[in-house]
């Protein structure tokens, strides 16, 4: 088997500022998953991927999550956008059928082009080549449904995957991509770490571990993942970091709140994931 993979799952604004913060602590303490022989982002899993294989460090990464909420309004998956997730699960007997109502959906209700989309994004990506490090965003085609994996390898600028991967359907438009539209990463998994299969040992950071239906949960492919020889460590938000995470995962205003919890849930879990990860 190979060596070591880092899986980030998808999870918001307070998603990334969290992930940060569990990744600043862990690697304060001694265990830096940033030497990861493979990085997984899905969706705000892209987003942290893409920074902790670039400069500047991982401490200052951390602190920018500490400052002034950004310059966005807070976006919301309303009751109505999640009950047409709902009715394109019942009506789906496919993943692939699925994802493809899901990006019809997006299509449809697009409130700004990807182009807009995309200039905020980059914004707040302060990084614009793909790292040497191995990394794979995730993201679906919103006409087909089929899964992407985007690499360095794959043509595409890194702003476009993570703008892909990040495309939360009825939120977000689609990404245009060579040709393309892509919606979230997470539509199919919240994590995607079965991508990780192969590797000896695997930490996930998943704000977000729920499946059900067609979406396969984090903890579904950790057990597979396990049943083929790796050892896991599956993190998610304890009390403390759900409390400050908040129900509204899309709100920025809560990203310097978030980042301090899974810092302090780090000291928790320091000798779960170091005894994985050493």
């Amino acid at each position: 088997m190979k060596g070591r993979a880092l899986v980030l799952g998808g999870g918001g604004f307070t998603g990334i500022a969290w992930e940060l913060g569990i990744l600043a602590g862990l690697a304060e303490a001694g265990v830096d998953l940033s030497t990861a022989d493979l990085l997984i982002g899905t969706s705000a899993g892209s987003v942290v991927g893409s920074l902790l294989a670039s400069e500047p460090s991982l401490e200052e990464r951390y602190q920018t999550q500490l400052e002034d909420p950004i310059d966005e309004v807070a976006a919301r998956l309303t009751t109505r956008t999640l009950l047409a997730y709902g009715w394109a699960m019942l009506r789906s007997r496919a993943p692939e059928q699925y994802r493809a109502r899901l990006g019809a959906l997006a299509l449809a209700a697009a409130s700004m082009t990807p182009e807009e989309r995309k200039a905020v994004i980059a914004s707040r990506l302060p990084v614009a080549e793909w790292p040497d490090q191995p990394l794979l965003i995730t993201a679906s085609d919103a006409h087909t449904g089929e899964f992407t994996v985007f690499t360095r390898e794959s043509g595409v600028e890194l702003i476009d995957a993570v703008a892909a991967s990040c495309a939360v359907p009825g939120v977000w438009p689609p990404a245009a991509v060579n040709g393309h539209r892509y919606i979230d990463g997470g539509m199919r998994s919240a994590t995607n770490a079965d991508l990780a299969d192969g590797h000896e040992r695997v930490i996930i950071i998943a704000p977000v571990t729920a499946g059900g239906g067609l979406i396969t949960s984090a903890a579904r492919h950790a057990e597979q993942l396990r049943a083929n020889g790796a050892r896991v460590t599956l993190v998610s938000p304890d009390r403390d970091s759900r409390a400050a995470i908040g129900r509204n995962m899309l709100d920025p205003s809560r990203r310097a709140g978030s980042a301090r919890a899974g810092r302090a849930q780090s000291a928790r879990i320091i000798e779960t994931v170091g005894a994985v990860w050493s």
